[in-house]
């Protein structure tokens, strides 16, 4: 038997385990998802191991699988970085990438941590703003990529769709109070679907906090004094998601976009607006 691995095999095991699936690792590796599937089935026979365990609600290592896991990546590393001494080409470079804080919390660890192993020497600065001025910092040459929630009329390429969702305190009945206590962001799309929807149901209301942070709606919807409306995926733990049950009006879901600066190129850029159009697409999918 062979003992060589097959660095497009291990590619492809790393990716099912990142994205928890065959079907999210399929356009990460640019294979169908039957393709990745049979790939997992060569890799599990050669070494004569289960590597992976299908649970219900994902694809996991077993023990096994968490060891190669590690050395995978350590061959793979290894093996870009003899490519680069030999041929003396690299991926390198620095990207500037804007996205307001609750989706950098939310959305972008995995795809970063990603990023980083497979472009070791391409650094990304990170700006955390609103929407808002984030779209005014592409326009500015402020930053080279940006991730946004799409405002009424605007043309960007959506990679996601999120579903926005009432928060309150998992102790406090904050939506029982009259007029209702809201928290809002800032200048946002959000807060313009939470007042249209608030308009539209004629339900009276006050708007006790108004902040550009995640941080800050989190902490006074904690508090007891106010419920908000948040991404369902930036909802922490300390939080509870309410709704229609508690008599609060249905709110329309955000839609995550993509915008490249046209005066902004070269090879990191072009690398991490690839990455962030497949990952943010597939992920959760």
């Amino acid at each position: 038997m062979s003992k060589i691995f097959d660095l497009e095999l291990l590619s492809t095991f790393i990716a099912v385990v990142e994205t928890g699936s065959f079907t999210n690792a399929a356009p990460r590796v640019g294979r169908s998802q039957s393709a990745v599937s049979m790939q997992m089935q060569r890799l599990e026979q050669a070494l004569g191991k289960q590597l992976l365990v299908r649970t219900p609600k994902a694809v996991i290592p077993n023990a096994v699988g968490k060891d190669l896991l590690a050395y995978a990546r350590r061959l793979l590393k290894l093996s870009d970085e003899a490519w680069t001494s030999v041929t003396g080409k690299s991926d390198i470079g620095s990207v500037r990438l804007g996205v307001p804080d609750d989706y950098a919390a939310s959305l972008l660890p995995q795809v970063l941590r990603r990023f980083a192993n497979e472009y070791p020497q391409i650094v990304v600065d990170l700006v955390c703003e609103p929407s808002d001025k984030l779209n005014s910092a592409i326009r500015e040459n402020g930053v080279d990529l940006a991730i946004v929630t799409r405002a009424p009329d605007q043309t960007i390429e959506i990679l996601r769709r999120e579903r926005l969702v009432w928060v309150s305190s998992p102790t406090h009945m904050a939506w029982e109070a009259y007029p209702l206590p809201v928290a809002l962001f800032e200048n946002s799309t959000a807060r313009a679907h939470v007042l249209r929807a608030l308009a539209d149901s004629d339900r009276a209301y006050r708007c006790t906090y108004s902040s550009p942070s995640l941080l800050g709606l989190v902490t006074i919807v904690q508090t007891g004094l106010s419920i908000a409306a948040l991404a369902l995926c930036s909802v922490p733990d300390s939080l509870r998601i309410i709704g229609e049950n508690e008599g609060l009006p249905v709110l329309h879901d955000l839609e995550i976009g993509i915008i490249r600066n046209p005066l902004s190129d070269g090879v990191a850029v072009d690398r991490l607006y690839e990455t962030l159009r497949r990952d943010l697409s597939h992920m959760g999918s």
